[in-house]
């Protein structure tokens, strides 16, 4: 149906939904990043009428939710999500179907790019597959024009013309320098934070502080077999122009930013250039991002440049404690090159952010071999998190037929074990609990005896318990069969 005034702009309502599992919750008690896929969607379309609800925010989200549809009354709702929170999106959508009936539902993120026949239902008019700016402009302008949502390149449209063969085919993403620079005007910065680690945090400086989102590039050269990034990238690392990244930089007033790349320097000469870039600008501000231990094992200098123009802290995916298990993922390093690496960054006084995983069919000898392992490492934040492949990887193709829950979409956050584990499952969650909870003690915060804010102990010691105890009992996620 054509819309009566295409020169008007349409009311758009973009969407964060808020997850039901406790363990992402617990996670969220440490890290809470804004919303910055939906900056970006919002600033392809600066001449319509654009909100960001971020549910993750609101205590009574159901209720929040539908109060946002009756005060905006938007004309297209769009959604982002992970595999854990489709049906969540589902539920939604429904809610927007029966409350704006004409309104235009979309829904893209990562969930959408690996499994868009999840979402090949009656509530949903599109899938945006990949990188959602520019399909995103394309429907924003087919509904402005009352066009039809067929044929736009990376969008599947659900109902009788959906195909599943047509998503054979990874999306791929585009030139980085074609994209905007995100839209924080719509939503408080001051709601988004992390738990930030220094080794020269000032005494009784706050640990919770204010945090941007940055994304310099896009991929990786790396092909992890429980990865997808790969895929999307076609092997390739695709920096930002160092131009478009400074100035970026530059008009964010937080002091604390979050590179959200896959790999921050796996392209070297692209980050000694930003390194030099942010330096001759004068950008004083205090970085976390990730990396390969083979990129700071073959380029400590890179690092070492980083670490003077601000870097606090590097995510290291240690992943595994053998060489067997890493060779298995084609991880393409070793547990001594993992450990080098943070001996280097130690060296350098960065924080190292070391994350690990364990399979659902360890035993006992194996939790405890981990354990014993990151009790002697030397002063890191640890992370874990459950092998959990993503949709159209090689190691998720082999997984399938072992699936053990109805709709392992439900539990797809890398918290949850998909297959069935080696040791009953309430022990094997309490263990992996019990893994994390340890890995927060050993961090250079708690190590140093750094002075912290009255509230912020409070603070950090209630994230604690929850994060403990969200994993500790995930098991009741599950069917109750399932459990013992």
């Amino acid at each position: 149906m054509k819309k009566t005034n295409p020169s008007q702009p349409l009311r758009i309502l973009l969407v964060k939904p808020k997850a039901n599992l406790s363990a992402i919750r617990g996670l969220q008690r440490y890290s809470f990043l804004e919303p910055l896929e939906l900056g970006y969607l919002a600033a392809t379309v600066p001449e319509h009428d654009v909100r960001v609800l971020d549910l993750r925010l609101t205590r009574l989200n159901d209720r929040a939710f539908v109060k946002a549809l009756r005060s905006h009354s938007p004309e297209l709702v769009g959604f982002t999500g992970y595999s854990h929170e489709a049906s969540i999106i589902k539920g939604l959508a429904r809610v927007v179907r029966e409350k704006l009936p004409r309104a235009k539902i979309v829904v893209g993120g990562h969930h959408a790019t690996v499994a868009p026949e999840d979402y090949d239902v009656a509530a949903i008019d599109a899938i945006v597959r990949g990188e959602g700016c520019t399909p995103f402009r394309a429907i924003v302008d087919a509904v402005a024009a009352g066009d039809e949502l067929l044929g736009i390149a990376n969008v599947r449209v659900p109902g009788p013309q959906f195909a599943a063969s047509a998503h054979s085919e990874w999306p791929r993403f585009p030139d980085p320098a074609t994209l905007p620079l995100p839209r924080r005007d719509l939503w408080n910065p001051k709601h988004y934070w992390t738990v930030w680690a220094s080794e020269q945090m000032p005494p009784w400086h706050t640990i919770f502080p204010s945090v941007a989102m940055v994304r310099s590039s896009w991929g990786c050269r790396m092909k992890c077999s429980f990865c997808v990034v790969p895929y999307l990238c076609g092997g390739r690392h695709m920096p930002r122009p160092v131009e478009s990244i400074v100035e970026e930089l530059a008009g964010i007033p937080a002091e604390y930013v979050y590179f959200s790349d896959d790999e921050s320097f796996i392209n070297e000469e692209f980050a000694w250039e930003l390194a030099e870039a942010i330096a001759t600008r004068g950008i004083k501000k205090r970085y976390f991002a990730w990396a390969r231990s083979t990129t700071v094992n073959r380029s400590p200098e890179l690092l070492r440049r980083w670490r003077e123009i601000g870097l606090d802290s590097v995510f290291l995916g240690f992943e595994f404690t053998t060489n067997e298990e890493l060779k298995q993922a084609t991880k393409g390093g070793t547990v001594a090159g993992n450990e080098r690496a943070l001996e280097t960054l130690r060296s350098m006084k960065i924080v190292v952010h070391a994350s690990f995983m364990v399979r659902p069919e360890y035993t006992r000898e194996q939790f405890q071999r981990l354990r014993d392992y990151v009790r002697a490492m030397p002063p890191s934040q640890c992370s874990f998190t459950v092998c959990t492949p993503s949709p159209g990887t090689p190691d998720y193709v082999e997984m399938k037929p072992r699936i053990w829950v109805p709709n392992p979409f439900d539990l797809h956050d890398c918290m949850h074990p998909l297959t069935p584990t080696e040791i009953p499952l309430r022990e094997f969650c309490k263990r992996f609990a019990d893994q994390a909870a340890e890995g927060t003690v050993n961090t250079p915060l708690r190590i140093n005896r750094h002075p912290l804010l009255p509230w912020d102990l409070l603070r950090i010691k209630k994230a604690d318990l929850l994060y403990h105890r969200g994993f500790r009992k995930s098991y009741r996620d599950y069917p109750r069969e399932l459990w013992e």
